[in-house]
C-alpha cells in the first residue's frame, strides 16, 4: 500500500522520536528498585563515611534505597570488577577513589581497565593530607624539614597505612620533588602507622587530617604543611606544601562511577542529583567539617580529572618503584 507523502513524513517522524523519548522514559522511570554503590574500603575511614552520607542524601532525592556495600581487598580492586561486571543499568555504582588512579600502574596485571571499564558520574569530594612528624625532630617547616633530610640521609622513617595508598604515594611525591631519602615503612591501616608516630618509632607521615587532628590538638604530633591546595578549615595556621614545593599537591578524592554501557540518561540524571545535593548548604557545612572541599563536575569533566590523576600518579609509582603489598 502506498502511503501519502504527508502521512508518510508524519510516520517517519515518529519513528526518530521514539528513541529520545524512550530514553526520557527511562530516566523518568529510574530508579524503581534499591540501587547498590560498592566501595573497596573498611567501614569508618573517610571513603566509607563519605558513601554513607552521600547514599542517605541520594535516597532521599531519589525515592529509592541505597545500599552502602564494604567489599575491600586487592588494593580496591575486588569492588572495582565487582562493579565492571555488574548489569550496566544504573543500580551498581561504584565510589571511585584515587587508589583507582594508581592501581592503574601499580598491578602488572588486572581483570579491567579502568578508564574503559568504569563510566565516570560525578565527583564527590576531596580530602587534603598532612605533613607531620614526631616532636621529638627539630624541623618545624617544610624547608628545616627537607635540610634535616638532607643532612641525614637514610635516617627518616616515612609511615603510610600500605604501599599504594594516597598517605605512601603522598610521600612519595615528596620524596621525588625534593629528592631527599626516607624509608617507607607500610603499616595496615592509618591507626597503627599513628601509634607508631606518637610514641617516635617513624618520624613522619602524610596522614589523612581527619584522622590525625585530634593527635595534633593534643600535641602528640607536629603539623608541618597541609598537601592540598589552599590551607584547611581545620588546620587554618599551617602552610600548604606548595608554599614550599610549587607543584605540590596529593589528596584523596572520591566520586561515582558506573559499568560502562550504562545509559547516558540515566548518568546525566545521577550527575544532576549529586550536583544538587553538593549545592545544598547543610551538604557543604557537613564536608567542610570533615576537612573536605567538594568536586561538582560534569560526567566528562570528572572523567578529566580522574584521567589526569591516573597520569600523575603513574609517574610516581614508576619513580619511587612501589610495588602492591
Amino acid at each position: 500500500m502506498k502511503l501519502p507523502r504527508r502521512k508518510f513524513l508524519h510516520l517517519a517522524a515518529g519513528a526518530l522520536a521514539l528513541p529520545a523519548v524512550s530514553r526520557m522514559a527511562s530516566a523518568q522511570a529510574y530508579p524503581a528498585r534499591p540501587i547498590r554503590v560498592i566501595i573497596g574500603y573498611t567501614p569508618a575511614g573517610s571513603a566509607d563515611i563519605t558513601a554513607r552520607l552521600m547514599g542517605q542524601w541520594l535516597a532521599e532525592r531519589l525515592g529509592q534505597t541505597v545500599v552502602i556495600e564494604n567489599r575491600p581487598g586487592a588494593g580496591t580492586n575486588l569492588a572495582t570488577e565487582a562493579v565492571v561486571r555488574a548489569p550496566a543499568d544504573g543500580y551498581t555504582l561504584l565510589l571511585v577513589a584515587p587508589a583507582n588512579a594508581i592501581n592503574a600502574t601499580l598491578f602488572d596485571k588486572l581483570n579491567h581497565n579502568f578508564m574503559r571499564d568504569i563510566a565516570p558520574v560525578a565527583g564527590i569530594n576531596r580530602f587534603a593530607n598532612v605533613m607531620e612528624v614526631n616532636p621529638s625532630l627539630p624541623a618545624k617547616t617544610v624547608p628545616e624539614f627537607i635540610a634535616y633530610a638532607k643532612a641525614n640521609p637514610g635516617k627518616l622513617s616515612m609511615a603510610s597505612s600500605g604501599a599504594g595508598s594516597t598517605i605512601h604515594m603522598s610521600g612519595e611525591l615528596f620524596k621525588m620533588m625534593t629528592g631527599i631519602q626516607m624509608t617507607h615503612v607500610p603499616y595496615r591501616g592509618s591507626a597503627p602507622a599513628l601509634t607508631d608516630m606518637i610514641s617516635g618509632q617513624v618520624q613522619v607521615m602524610f596522614d589523612n587530617i581527619p584522622s590525625s587532628i585530634e593527635h595534633i590538638r593534643a600535641g602528640k604530633l607536629r603539623p608541618l604543611a597541609v598537601t592540598g591546595t589552599t590551607r584547611s578549615d581545620l588546620l587554618p595556621d599551617i602552610p600548604i606544601v606548595a608554599d614550599y614545593l610549587p607543584g605540590y599537591e596529593a589528596s584523596a578524592w572520591y566520586g561515582f562511577g558506573a559499568p560502562r554501557g550504562t545509559p547516558p540518561d540515566i548518568i546525566e540524571k545521577l550527575n544532576k542529583t549529586v550536583n544538587d545535593i553538593l549545592a545544598d548548604p547543610a551538604v557543604k557545612k557537613k564536608f567542610a567539617d570533615m576537612g573536605a572541599t567538594l568536586i561538582v563536575s560534569s560526567p566528562a569533566d570528572f572523567g578529566k580529572y580522574v584521567a589526569a590523576e591516573t597520569e600523575k600518579w603513574g609517574k610516581v609509582v614508576k619513580f619511587a618503584g612501589v610495588k602492591p603489598d
